[in-house]
Order: C-alpha cells, then sequence, then structure tokens
C-alpha cells in the first residue's frame, strides 16, 4: 500500500483552493492539476508497504510526545519549484512551530520504526499543479495577488492511502490521530 501522512482540509479550504487553481489553469499550457478530494498538507511520504500497525503506533507516539494542542494552520502566497520536465505550482504554508514540531517528530518515531524517509528539509506547501508549462507573460506575483490568505484549526493528523481507482489518483484516510 502506498501511504503518506497528512493534514487534511475542510471542504471550505478545498474550495478556496480549487478557485486558486482555477486563476492558475487560465496561464498554463500543459500541467497535471491535483484533483480537489485530493487537496492536503503531506507531513511525510512514506511510499509502499505493509507495515500499517507500524505506521499508526508511530502516529500515536510522535502525537503523545510533541504534545502539541490543536492549532491554526495560516495558508497563502503562490510558489513553485523549477523542473526539467516541467514546474510543481504550490500554495504556501506558514512555517509555525506547532506544524514544525508534529511534523519533526512523526518524521523521527517513523525513523525509529524502520522506515526510509527523505533527510531534506521540511517545506510545507499545497501542491496544486505538477509538470506545469506555462504561457509566455507569467508573471507569479499577478497570481499571488489573487490568492486569499487562508486559515484553518488542524485537530488531527492522517494516514493517506494513494491508488488509482477506475484511472484516477484517489487519497483516501485510513486512519487519523486527534491531537489533544
Amino acid at each position: 500500500m502506498r501511504l503518506f501522512t497528512a493534514i487534511t482540509f475542510e471542504d471550505q479550504i478545498k474550495d478556496s483552493l480549487w478557485e486558486a487553481m482555477e486563476k492558475l489553469s487560465f496561464n498554463v499550457i500543459k500541467g497535471s492539476f491535483t484533483a480537489k478530494d485530493n487537496l492536503h498538507l503531506t507531513l511525510n511520504f512514506i511510499g509502499e508497504t505493509k507495515k500499517i500497525e507500524l505506521v499508526k503506533e508511530a502516529m500515536e507516539e510522535a502525537v503523545f510526545a510533541a504534545n502539541i494542542k490543536s492549532f491554526n494552520l495560516s495558508i497563502g502566497g503562490f510558489g513553485r519549484f523549477s523542473r526539467r520536465d516541467g514546474d510543481i505550482c504550490f500554495i504556501g504554508v506558514k512555517r509555525e512551530e506547532n506544524l514544525l514540531g508534529i511534523q519533526k517528530e512523526l518524521t523521527n518515531r517513523l525513523k525509529s520504526a524502520g522506515f526510509d524517509l527523505e533527510n531534506r528539509e521540511y517545506k510545507p506547501h499545497i501542491t496544486l499543479a505538477r509538470r506545469v508549462r506555462f504561457a509566455g507573460g507569467f508573471r507569479d506575483d499577478e497570481l499571488a495577488s489573487l490568492i486569499v490568505n487562508l486559515s484553518q484549526k488542524v485537530q488531527k493528523i492522517s494516514l493517506m492511502k494513494s491508488e488509482h481507482i477506475n484511472g484516477r489518483l484517489t487519497y483516501t484516510e485510513i486512519f487519523h490521530v486527534c491531537l489533544p
């Protein structure tokens, strides 16, 4: 099973992110947009594993050890990572102490449980589209000015399964741990 841990969003946040994606699409010649139902903030990408119980235990231990209560997540600002096959376009997420704390604790617990995770700095973002090629004259600042800053209370972390169903990439929550 292909797994990752994440913060999921309320429908209102997904609607606002979808509006930003529609604005972005007017400037795109080519790209693969994230499905509205799949919008999330990744905490850790785990990959293929059958050790689901170990992941669940690591999540529970991380929430307990981090001792982080529910917190507000601030979302806003457009960005992109340049890639040879096209850019990854995203909405930024404020690097907030509670977010970084739970992500770091979760990373440590998953690594201790034997999972091989990436060793790069965590850069919280919400992916809108991949392999994007822009029309001439596109300016990041023009799109950034159209994106409203958003906020959501984070009350849980989720274990997500990634699979193709009827030819469509689908993310499904299979477990979650509530923040105290």
